[in-house]
């Protein structure tokens, strides 16, 4: 039962996920063109985010899902702890620091593959299971 209901709602918060990352380049956008102080927004919304990034993983254990799914979801978590290492170095290694935004983007690329493999994974009671 807790199986199927996960594999269930795994698309739909990966897919919310996604959605999200995209309203957080949108919030670095306006730190970038509107006001500098806009970046507080983006960070403390892309802290607030990163709980989908523990939800998938958990949600992803329970729903038993494939190994490929499971380890995306354990890359997202890498890629996640990753952005505030980048912006943490912004400093003393401004060039590794710049690799904050291409890291967001591997993110979003990433949470991207793994809604669209969640979405083709079979529960228990969908027909594709039975067969």
């Amino acid at each position: 039962m807790a199986r199927n209901v996960a594999r269930r709602i795994l698309p739909i918060i990966t897919g919310a996920f996604a959605v999200a990352l995209v309203i957080q380049v949108f919030l670095a956008g306006l730190g970038v063109f509107d006001d500098p102080a806009s970046f507080v927004t983006h960070r403390d919304f892309g802290y607030l985010i990163g709980w989908f990034v523990l939800a998938i993983v958990i949600v992803a254990l329970v729903g038993r899902e494939p190994r490929r799914i499971i380890g995306l979801s354990l890359l997202l978590i890498v890629l996640f702890a990753l952005q505030s290492v980048f912006v943490a170095l912004r400093e003393d290694l401004p060039a590794i620091a710049a690799l904050h935004p291409l890291n967001g983007f591997l993110i979003l690329g990433t949470t991207i593959v793994l809604t669209r493999l969640t979405w083709d994974v079979p529960t228990a009671t969908s027909p594709e299971a039975a067969s």
